[in-house]
């Protein structure tokens, strides 16, 4: 055979998380809303028949600062895993060109991870059930369940269970980061050491459309508990805070574990003039995106 996929591999940020318990392995409970953003890493997958053993290789272009290489990356272990799960001994090469940041908080190599399941499910349809998809997704990591089907989602558990949620308006966003990548376990680690899990929710919520439309419910819906724990680690997040709010932003929020801030504006025009005034040292960056809404 000798099939070529395109994909796209979309970024997420997290409106609103909260860490609602602990498991006995030590994984956190959470309760967070996920929305994939229009920034989003390309991929091009090339699948050719291969002989004794399967083979995998990436090419990595673009914003690829940080990347993992070879089978560091989430994507070649994803493919390894795919093809390992079905028996399959075919030669994949992953074209990855990187357009969100490393180690941001924001998905994107869980979702690089998890387009290139999704590619070689279409390439081999039937060859991993759905279910254990899943499986081989929630290994390699907590939000890569989520983006084998990149829509808003009310997400519980450590990631494996997402309830699609309607109602979500496009939001122009403003991203900001610092330059500093943070581990996850770190902040997780630093969160134990100061923080107390939240009540659980009642549920999913239900009615999304109205809350994001209050200011207000807005900045109480974005709210996030790993934000205090990155602050310790990296207090330049809260600079960048400080000044989104200046900027106009109608709320902020910060997406995951850092170190990756946003803030909501009411248009992209506004997104745009305010990304421009928010002023990034060293390493530092800024982007506009907008969320995709609940289809």
């Amino acid at each position: 055979m000798d099939v070529s996929i395109a994909l796209e591999a979309p970024a997420k940020v997290n409106l609103g998380l909260r860490i609602v318990g602990r498991r006995a392995d030590g994984y956190h409970l959470l309760e967070s809303l996920f929305a994939p953003v229009d920034l989003a890493d390309a991929i091009a997958l090339r699948i050719e028949s291969a002989g004794a053993a399967a083979e995998v290789s990436l090419a990595i272009a673009g914003d690829a600062a940080g990347a993992p290489p070879g089978d560091d990356n989430l994507a070649v272990r994803g493919a390894r895993a795919f093809l390992a799960r079905a028996g399959i001994t075919a030669r994949v090469h992953i074209g990855l060109t990187k357009r969100t940041p490393v180690a941001a908080g924001l998905g994107g190599g869980s979702s690089d991870a998890a387009a290139v399941l999704r590619g070689l499910a279409q390439a081999f349809p039937a060859a991993v059930p759905a279910e254990a998809l899943e499986e081989i997704a929630l290994a390699l990591g907590a939000d890569v369940p989520f983006f084998l089907d990149p829509r808003p989602a009310w997400v519980t558990g450590v990631g494996e269970r997402r309830a699609p949620v309607a109602g979500l308006p496009s939001l122009a966003l403003v991203l900001a980061n610092p330059g500093v990548a943070l581990a996850t376990a770190e902040v997780f680690r630093a969160f134990d050491a100061i923080g107390a899990p939240s009540a659980p929710r009642a549920g999913a919520p239900t009615s999304l459309a109205f809350e994001l439309a209050e200011d207000g419910a807005l900045a109480a819906r974005l709210h996030n508990d790993l934000e205090a724990p990155a602050v310790r680690l990296c207090p330049p997040i809260a600079r960048l805070r400080a000044q989104l709010h200046g900027a106009g932003a109608r709320a902020v929020g910060m997406s995951g574990s850092g170190a990756t801030v946003y803030g909501v504006f009411g248009d992209r025009p506004a997104a745009e003039r305010a990304a421009a005034a928010i002023a990034v040292a060293g390493r530092g960056w800024t982007r506009v995106a907008a969320t995709r809404e609940s289809r």
